[in-house]
C-alpha cells in the first residue's frame, strides 16, 4: 500500500463519500485494518507501560498521542488512521472503535468500559450492501460517555455532555446535557454547580 493510496481514501472518507465494496479504495481500508488489528493484537496481547501504551496508540493513528492521555487496553480498532484523540483523555477498558469515518475525541473526555462508536453505515440494498457509508462522530471536550454505550455514526456529542451507562446515541447530544435510553434522549441540562459537572 502507497501513502497516496491512504491519503486519498482518508480524503474519500472525510467527505463523507461511499466506498464501494470490492473497490481499490476498500482493499487499501482492508489493508489498513490488517495493520490495525496487528497492533492492536500487540496493545492487548500483554501489560505495557503508560508510555509504551500512547505509543502504540500513535502507531495504530498515525500521529503522536498525548501524554496526559490514558487508556486501560484492551482497546480494539478495525482501522485507526481516522481515529484523533486529544489531551487528557480517559479511555477505560474493553472499547471499540470504528474509526474509518471519523473519530474525535475532545480535550479531557471520558468513556466508560465497553463504548463502541460506530463510523459507517451499509445500504438497505442487498445489491449495495458491502458498500460503505462513512459519517464522523465527534465526542466534545470534557464530555463523560457511561460504560456500554453505542454511538451511531454522524453523532457529535457536545462539550460537557454526559451520556448515561447503555445508551444507543442515535442523534446529537446538545452541549452540558444529560441524555440516556435506547434511542437516547436528552432528559435535562447540566449546571456547573452539580456535583461531578
Amino acid at each position: 500500500m502507497t501513502t497516496a493510496d491512504l491519503t486519498t481514501l482518508l480524503a474519500e472518507l472525510d467527505a463523507g463519500r461511499t466506498i464501494p465494496g470490492g473497490s481499490p479504495l476498500h482493499e487499501v481500508m482492508l489493508e489498513t485494518s490488517q495493520q490495525a488489528l496487528r497492533i492492536t493484537a500487540e496493545l492487548n496481547g500483554s501489560y505495557h507501560s503508560p508510555g509504551r501504551v500512547r505509543a502504540l496508540l500513535g502507531e495504530l493513528t498515525g500521529r503522536p498521542v498525548p501524554e496526559s492521555t490514558t487508556v486501560f487496553p484492551p482497546l480494539r480498532s478495525d482501522f485507526g488512521r481516522n481515529l484523533r484523540i486529544g489531551e487528557r483523555v480517559f479511555i477505560n477498558s474493553g472499547c471499540a472503535v470504528q474509526d474509518q469515518g471519523g473519530v474525535s475525541i475532545g480535550d479531557g473526555a471520558l468513556l466508560g468500559h465497553n463504548v463502541v462508536i460506530a463510523t459507517l453505515n451499509h445500504a438497505m440494498d442487498p445489491a449495495h450492501r458491502a458498500d460503505l457509508d462513512p459519517a464522523p462522530v465527534r465526542i466534545g471536550a470534557d464530555a463523560w460517555i457511561g460504560a456500554n454505550v453505542t454511538i451511531l455514526p454522524g453523532v457529535s456529542i457536545g462539550d460537557g455532555a454526559v451520556v448515561a451507562a447503555a445508551s444507543v446515541v442515535t442523534r446529537d447530544v446538545p452541549p452540558r446535557t444529560l441524555a440516556m435510553g435506547s434511542p437516547a434522549r436528552v432528559v435535562r441540562e447540566i449546571t456547573p454547580e452539580e456535583p461531578g459537572a
